[in-house]
């Protein structure tokens, strides 16, 4: 897995398209969510994702635990990156990856909502059946995973990298201000931000995500 900068919660081709030609090539669509409103509609989602085409990572942002189900899902929506963001038990994960299907398969470990057992547990559990992990913030005031403007102790994702067969991502409150301390921190293969790109309206604002991805290039060559 080649060095990964991923934003998410595109709400329009436009917006994709702005993101992509900023040197984003790995674009999150939360859909199917337990506690965040989708920031457009399924239908939506998959027009933008056939639009952009072969050359861009369109990764579906979910909280699906069946596996029927995400097959589905992943097939109506037109591509085969998946980031499971919510519980989801071993012999489903076991029924996806051998489906048939050539999936790349992400798997959250969610810090401040599991601890530490739980997530060396998952540590040991999931490799065989995912390409990828990510780390993101929990918010307990609101029960949110992931998508809450709030960074985590990056020493706990520090050790996931030490510690994790598969690459991992690194979220969690980033911002073209702190990216370049969380990378060096932690050494991800890959980072992702969501609301730190974004203008007070909710949108991604091309300065921002300019700024977010120049400053994410810089610290990678850092490591």
């Amino acid at each position: 897995m080649e060095r990964t900068i991923q934003i998410a919660g595109i709400k329009n081709l436009m917006e994709a398209k702005m993101l992509v030609d900023s040197g984003v090539e790995w674009l999150g669509f939360p859909l199917r969510l337990d506690v965040n409103t989708p920031d457009l509609t399924e239908r939506q989602a998959a027009e933008v994702i056939r639009s952009l085409g072969s050359k861009t990572r369109a990764v579906i942002i979910t909280y699906l635990n069946g596996a029927r189900e995400i097959l589905d899902f992943t097939g109506t929506l037109g591509t085969p990156y998946l980031q499971l963001h919510g519980p989801i038990k071993v012999h489903q994960l076991h029924l996806l990856r051998n489906s048939g299907k050539r999936l790349f398969i992400i798997k959250s470990l969610v810090v401040g909502e599991s601890n530490k057992d739980q997530l060396v547990k998952g540590l040991q559990m999931y490799p065989p059946y995912v390409d990828a992990f990510i780390t993101d913030t929990f918010d307990p005031h609101t029960g949110t995973r992931g998508a809450t403007g709030k960074t985590h102790d990056w020493s706990i994702s520090g050790k996931i990298v030490e510690m994790s067969p598969r690459p991992v991502i690194l979220a969690g409150g980033l911002n073209h201000l702190n990216v370049r301390d969380a990378i060096l921190a932690v050494k991800p293969a890959g980072v992702d931000s969501h609301t730190g790109v974004e203008n007070k309206d909710g949108d991604k604002d091309p300065k921002l995500v300019r700024a977010f991805v120049s400053a994410a290039k810089s610290a990678f060559e850092e490591i």
